[in-house]
């Protein structure tokens, strides 16, 4: 029995039926998240906690903790307590950036169930709390222009969700998102995709992506390689406000 479903029900006033008709499934099936404990897949996850005011972490704990992979987790506990985090991207939108939608792409054709993707693009977007902090770090973002521009499986709607939500994420404060347009030609970042946290003792450690898994740098002379790395990166990338202008184009195109 899921007994903050029962509790949360019966201070909404919520039968399994007229919740299943707020949720678009069958009572039968709603009945089940509080009697059995079974847990739904993550968009209906959200549908419930806003049918009955509450958080999806209030009814479902246990889901939400460390749904990321083992060899990541190290690196997300870096990123919870980072003051600046600087991403490059040369083939992926950064996964503090990815739609839910944008995620579960990024892993079709994995060995992976239905819900075990769902399971590891909801993780991936639950990082992005960091950013909703009123402590949260400063981002900076670069990412290659054919990010923008690359298919999703012919999924356009995808795109341009994705590329909007980027859009809107640029405008923030905290956040700046730059774009090394097609035009610049071969360039430092083509090497590969990195990221570099600065913790609050001003040290400083990366993470390098690969096919494989991604490897923590902590090592002073290949974090000053990837700090030499990022400015060559960084000067051969658009203005803050080019990037803004370049990304609104793109969402455009994938309006079309």
């Amino acid at each position: 029995m899921n007994r903050a479903i029962v509790a949360a029900m019966a201070e909404a006033g919520e039968t399994a039926e007229s919740l299943a008709a707020q949720v678009g499934v069958d009572p039968k099936t709603a009945a089940r998240w509080a009697s059995h404990g079974r847990i739904p897949r993550p968009k209906t996850r959200k549908r419930v906690a806003a049918a009955l005011s509450r958080e999806v972490a209030d009814l479902w704990p246990d889901v939400l903790k460390r749904q990321e992979p083992t060899w990541f987790r190290r690196w997300a506990d870096i990123e919870r307590v980072a003051v600046s985090l600087r991403a490059f991207q040369l083939a992926w939108i950064p996964g503090l950036l990815q739609t839910e939608e944008y995620a579960r792409a990024t892993l079709a054709g994995e060995k992976l169930t239905a819900e075990e993707a769902d399971q590891l693009a909801e993780a991936r977007v639950q990082r992005q709390a960091v950013l909703d902090r009123d402590d949260a770090p400063v981002l900076v973002v670069v990412m290659d222009e054919m990010v923008l521009r690359r298919d999703a499986y012919g999924d356009r709607v995808l795109m341009y969700e994705q590329c909007a939500h980027i859009e809107m994420c640029a405008r923030r404060p905290s956040i700046s998102v730059h774009v090394v347009p097609a035009s610049v030609g071969m360039y430092p970042g083509l090497g590969g995709p990195f990221t570099l946290a600065e913790l609050g003792d001003g040290s400083v450690l990366g993470n390098v992506d690969s096919q494989a898994r991604s490897q923590i740098v902590d090592q002073p002379t290949e974090v000053a390689t990837l700090n030499r790395r990022w400015e060559r990166i960084r000067g051969d990338a658009l203005s803050r406000k080019q990037s803004l202008d370049l990304i609104r184009e793109a969402t455009a195109s994938w309006e079309e």
